[in-house]
């Protein structure tokens, strides 16, 4: 009899251990491969209309805008590649698509390389701002060849002007007591050159 209480008492700890065991959830190890870098693609989507680069070109640009000499080109499309389409331009010869990577995630593709999806309405959309043309670089030695060397030159010293000066007389009062007035003299021989005519008219008559 106690062999066999022994015996259930060591049973019922296998069971407890085995039930433990169970309930306990294992850690899971997942082996899989991780991806060592980042591919950026631009793929259509079925939920809206997109366009297709047809198969016999090997690749079309993408613009800025809808002009290839009003705007730059900023991306390329291969043949049988599709993006999803955003618009149509006003003159329907372009039409806006989604290329992440640009300002706005939105260029433009020349309507006659691509094929629209069937059933597609696109809207119209108006074309953005032309970008301000940046200046050529100059060259700096073609430059230098338009531009006179400047010789340097001294400035002359200044030279102040000599002074000034005002002449003045002045009468000599010492003399002034001795002499005759000039007026006088000249009232004396009128007077004596008219008494002389005077006295020659009195002897004609």
């Amino acid at each position: 009899m106690h062999r066999w209480l022994k015996f259930a008492s060591f049973g019922w700890v296998i069971l407890i251990l085995i039930g433990v065991t169970l309930l306990v959830p294992a850690e899971r190890i997942v082996f899989a491969q991780q991806p060592t870098g980042s591919v950026l693609t631009v793929t259509g989507t079925s939920s809206g209309p997109f366009v297709t680069v047809y198969g016999d070109l090997a690749q079309v640009d993408v613009y800025a805008g809808p002009s290839t000499y009003l705007y730059p080109a900023v991306g390329v499309l291969l043949a049988g590649q599709s993006v999803p389409a955003l618009g149509r331009g006003i003159d329907e010869n372009w039409i806006q698509v989604f290329y992440p990577g640009v300002p706005g995630s939105k260029a433009w593709v020349y309507a006659p390389y691509v094929r629209i999806s069937p059933g597609a309405r696109l809207q119209s959309i108006e074309a953005p701002p032309t970008p301000t043309p940046s200046p050529p670089p100059i060259d700096p030695t073609l430059a230098a060849a338009f531009i006179a060397p400047e010789t340097p030159t001294r400035l002359s010293t200044f030279t102040p002007p000599p002074e000034f000066i005002i002449p003045t007389f002045v009468e000599d009062a010492g003399n002034r007591t001795n002499r005759i007035p000039i007026g006088l003299v000249i009232f004396s021989l009128g007077f004596l050159g008219a008494m002389g005519v005077l006295i020659s008219f009195l002897r004609g008559r």
